[in-house]
């Protein structure tokens, strides 16, 4: 059972579907849904389309080549690396129907979607072992108790089944709040490049702020327009729908991004999980995906991707469980999930908390912004840091250097015991 058909839930669907695996997916709202996202689509994340056979060339989506860091005055154009790992080229499309997508092509592979459920709690057994879910379907409300070996929990950073098991949020990992707009603007709608802001201040003279403003082309005559903060004590608390209006209005005027009767629907805003700061991410019979695990990326604030790996990992995790004829060997394959995930993304999440916490300094904020990003050849190596689009099939001197810099970053080890090994058969002799 899989709780949630956002990117993470709707991976582990179609995977486990694609494995043979009775899944059956639970969804609150009805399809077509919003969701507050800035769109934007790295080539990790078209990977992970690839993966799950969507076809990224139709109606919709928008093709983009590569980033442009604005800073101080200046620009610079970076196109998206190519290699063997990841395409070069990147997407945008609305999540008012990229989840519904995802969601229809889970069903297309077995899975069964019930939309319009929304999962109250977890049934757990006397065992304390997660047995199923509570479940209120339709408009009537009417309770339901579904039951599974297994659950994913895909219920974005409202976390509501893992706290009912008392997985608390790590304070130690960071936090950061997001806000964003729809604008039309014929002359930004169908660029070729991303837009990233990382000179961000509450006014002119100000310290630079921990995070970046975008404007994603949408292809369609709109932008994707918003802003996000890492929080801190100086930043919690803040006017991010404010902070977006004064920083719009530093935008060139042929853009429509000043002129208020070109936007399309209010300011909206989330909380980004990251840093894998909510875990264990397995305990007691539930596996935790994309946001109600903390996956969003501490360097960029990107989600997607990660959840989307997270769905496809549980998926390979629980069909192989589910292989094993022996209980304490499917328990014991069950609690290998947090363990790979920490040997994919640990090291590599471990050091952009550092990264984040660089940024919470007005003074490391300012060099990335106003010296870093001046320079073509440190901003391609920082582009595939920050995105994590290293090859991982060896890649060129650059993949191999960052490699070796995240390799030798010291991980944690996954929190909850270490599980026991299952008893040997007795001999007959």
């Amino acid at each position: 059972m899989v709780v949630g058909a956002g990117p993470a839930g709707s991976s582990a669907a179609y995977h486990l579907a694609r494995h043979g695996v009775d899944v059956l997916l639970l969804e609150k709202s009805e399809f077509p849904r919003d969701k507050v996202c800035g769109d934007g689509l790295t080539p990790r994340a078209v990977r992970q389309l690839i993966r799950m056979g969507i076809d990224t060339a139709g109606e919709g989506w928008h093709r983009n080549k590569g980033v442009r860091f604005f800073s101080d005055r200046a620009h610079l154009e970076i196109d998206w690396p190519e290699n063997t790992s990841y395409p070069g080229y990147g997407l945008t499309r609305t999540r008012h129907d990229f989840d519904d997508i995802l969601a229809r092509q889970a069903v297309r592979a077995g899975a069964r979607l019930w939309t319009g459920a929304r999962v109250t709690d977890p049934v757990v057994d006397r065992t304390g072992r997660v047995s199923g879910v509570h479940v209120l379907i339709g408009p009537d409300k009417r309770q339901v108790t579904c039951t599974a070996p297994v659950v994913i929990a895909a219920d974005g950073v409202s976390a509501r089944l893992a706290l009912a098991l008392g997985v608390e949020r790590d304070p130690a990992r960071p936090m950061a709040t997001a806000v964003r707009r729809y604008y039309r603007s014929p002359a930004k709608q169908a660029d070729p490049y991303l837009d990233i802001f990382s000179d961000l201040r509450t006014r002119p003279g100000a310290p630079a702020l921990p995070g970046y403003g975008w404007v994603f082309p949408m292809g369609d005559g709109r932008v994707n327009v918003g802003l996000g903060l890492i929080t801190t004590p100086s930043t919690e608390g803040g006017d991010l729908r404010r902070l977006l209006g004064t920083w719009l209005t530093g935008t060139p005027a042929a853009w429509g991004l000043r002129d208020e009767a070109n936007a399309e629907g209010p300011i909206r805003g989330a909380a980004l999980p990251m840093g894998h700061n909510r875990r264990p991410h397995y305990t007691r019979g539930l596996l935790l995906t994309g946001d109600s695990g903390g996956m969003v990326s501490p360097w960029n604030g990107e989600g997607i991707p990660y959840a989307m790996e997270s769905g496809e990992l549980a998926a390979e995790i629980v069909s192989d469980a589910f292989a094993r004829r022996d209980p304490a060997w499917r328990e014991r394959v069950l609690r290998q999930y947090p363990r790979e995930i920490q040997r994919r993304d640990g090291r590599y999440y471990r050091l952009g908390t550092a990264w984040a916490a660089m940024l919470t300094r007005p003074a490391a904020a300012s060099f990335v912004s106003r010296q870093v990003m001046r320079s073509p050849a440190a901003m391609r190596t920082l582009l595939r840091l920050l995105t994590n689009l290293t090859d991982e099939r060896g890649g060129d001197m650059v993949d191999r250097l960052l490699a070796t810099a995240i390799r030798v970053v010291p991980v944690r080890r996954p929190r909850g015991p270490v599980p026991p090994a299952p008893p040997k058969a007795r001999s007959p002799h």
